[in-house]
């Protein structure tokens, strides 16, 4: 009689996108938490997540404070300002925004970066104490 058992295939481990995964399967299968909190961590390096802001420059300040001034104007001018009036206004306002927008950003980028010391002196008391505890 002819054998009829055939042998078994590995799995096809290629997703619907095309991508094909090069790292083979570790030893032991990881459980549904565990495979929902690396898929987590994947979407979060991809998109997402907070943003790192930029450092502060007076370029970027002047974009937002020239929006900010046209918008101004724009109000004006529809709720009846005659043009010359709305535009001195702008220039005004454009005066006021743009320092505003730079001292503005300042703050944000430097409270970043001291949440990104306080992070990094963390990771580093705690590898540090992991080592001495460890010996």
């Amino acid at each position: 009689m002819a054998q009829t058992k055939r042998k078994r295939r590995r799995k096809h481990r290629g997703t619907q996108g095309g991508r094909i995964d090069t790292r083979p399967a570790r030893g032991r299968a990881r459980s549904r938490a565990e495979a929902q909190a690396r898929a987590r961590n994947r979407s979060k390096k991809k998109k997402g997540g907070p943003r790192t802001p930029d450092p502060p420059t007076w370029s970027s300040a002047i974009k937002k404070g020239a929006i900010a001034a046209v918008v101004f104007v724009g109000l004006l001018a529809v709720f009846g300002q005659t043009p010359a009036a709305a535009l001195a206004v702008g220039v005004l306002m454009l005066g006021f925004y743009v320092p505003m927008a730079y001292l503005v950003d300042r703050f944000v980028y430097q409270r970043y970066l001291r949440k990104e010391a306080k992070k990094r002196a963390e990771r580093e008391e705690q590898r540090t104490g992991a080592e001495q505890g460890g010996g």
